[in-house]
């Protein structure tokens, strides 16, 4: 059994796939790597033009010897492909700047080399609100790009007002979230026609399941609703799983068992079944987002350990669900954005099984399905179910672009949460 798990261990890495309007991760030595608001792990990567706002950058180079790595940002639509403006009338600065913040890893048995940034840097800046992709490279050459994050930049020119319901529409009325959102433009915005405005709705924090509308339900002067649920509506899926690995000495509630094989630690998760027939469940979870924690240290980014975490879901009847794909989905896996976390079915366990190599945090995650003959959005249907009370976390993006304009602008930004609506 021991050589049967070191073999799979051997052969499991992550793989990344090269994107350029999606965050990805081009080199399998890097892990961990986290980009959000300073002081709060979880948040939403958002800084207000011309501000103080801090984002901060953590990553790990399993590689163990200090390289030049460099950042620099990219403006982009609002469909997240690359503006045509050059850098110099978005970037105030240098156009990249090196991370000179590293340290080696202590205490951990896994070794590594931990970077960090503040951004931005006094040197290298935005100047223009809207979606910027952080770029991540080697050596100061574009060419050896390693991964790279998504951020918003906004220059507040709106005030935006939302609500949570519960949709009429029988075909919605216990699955889905319908989403009403006010949009009332300042003196700034002269928009020609209401279609002018773009909205952009993401939950828990991803852009993978995220909800674009191009039309108000109502407008008139500088008031536009988008109420209706043709165009409102969200799966509401389930809370997200969890496994706690804030210690590899001690077995948390969601962990099966824990050894230690040639100075690595390998966890087996309880297996997990489907929730779709199961009834909701309210708790509180990181709505699919995981922070650094570790228990038996003081500083986690680079005192924390790694460890391979063996994950298996068994679906309805024990068979392989036809022309799906199965995904572990989290910001642990970039939430299905890549293959990073796809699993692979074991017909003679009758589950679909996948092994990351995680570093010690606490985590939240859930299985969803894509369509194996076309790129879709992933799917919670089969695996996790939905409940139209789910406690989930909204943030409401608005977009404009003016007329002769050569880039989308950032004007209207909210954040608030299901269940606790203000």
């Amino acid at each position: 059994m021991i050589k049967k798990t070191l073999v799979f261990l051997i052969v499991a890495a992550f793989a990344g796939v090269l994107s350029g309007n999606a965050q990805t991760l081009t080199a399998t030595n890097i892990r961990s790597a986290k980009l959000y608001r300073y002081g709060d792990q979880t948040s939403f990567p958002a800084i207000v033009l011309n501000s103080n706002d801090v984002l901060q950058l953590d990553f790990d180079d399993l590689d163990n010897r200090v390289k030049n790595y460099y950042y620099t940002f990219q403006l982009c639509n609002v469909d997240w492909t690359p503006s045509i403006l050059h850098p110099f009338e978005y970037i105030k600065g240098f156009q990249n700047t090196r991370i000179s913040t590293y340290r080696n890893s202590s205490i951990a048995i896994t070794r590594y080399i931990h970077y960090q940034a503040a951004l931005p840097d006094r040197n290298c800046y935005p100047s223009r609100s809207g979606n910027y992709l952080l770029k991540v490279f080697l050596d100061a050459d574009t060419s050896k790009l390693v991964f790279t994050k998504r951020f918003v930049v906004i220059n507040n020119q709106t005030s935006v007002l939302t609500r949570v319901q519960q949709p009429y529409n029988a075909q919605f009325f216990k699955t889905y979230q319908k989403l009403s959102i006010v949009v009332q433009t300042d003196n700034r915005t002269q928009l020609f026609t209401p279609s002018d405005l773009k909205v952009v709705v993401l939950q828990n924090n991803n852009w993978e399941t995220s909800l674009f509308i191009d039309r108000p339900t109502i407008s008139r002067s500088n008031y536009y609703e988008y109420s209706d649920e043709g165009i409102t509506v969200m799966p509401a899926i389930k809370e997200f799983r969890w496994i706690d690995l804030r210690s590899l000495r001690l077995l948390s509630d969601r962990v099966q068992s824990m050894q230690t094989l040639h100075d690595t630690s390998v966890i087996n998760v309880k297996p997990d079944p489907s929730r779709a027939t199961q009834p909701y469940i309210y708790y509180r979870d990181l709505n699919g987002s995981y922070s650094i924690e570790a228990m038996e240290s003081i500083n986690p980014f680079w005192q924390g350990d790694y460890a391979y975490v063996n994950f298996a879901y068994y679906p309805p009847g024990n068979k392989e669900l036809p022309g799906r794909n199965v995904y572990i989905f989290g910001e642990l896996t970039n939430y299905a954005a890549d293959t990073s976390g796809k699993m692979n079915f074991n017909k003679e366990r009758g589950a679909y099984e996948k092994t990351l190599f995680l570093k010690q945090g606490y985590y939240n995650y859930a299985y969803a399905t894509k369509s194996t003959d076309r790129d879709a959005h992933p799917d919670f249907s089969q695996t996790e179910g939905d409940f139209w009370g789910t406690e989930n976390s909204y943030t409401i993006l608005v977009y404009f672009r003016p007329f002769g304009g050569r880039a989308d602008e950032l004007i209207g930004f909210t954040t608030f949460n299901s269940n606790f609506q203000r």
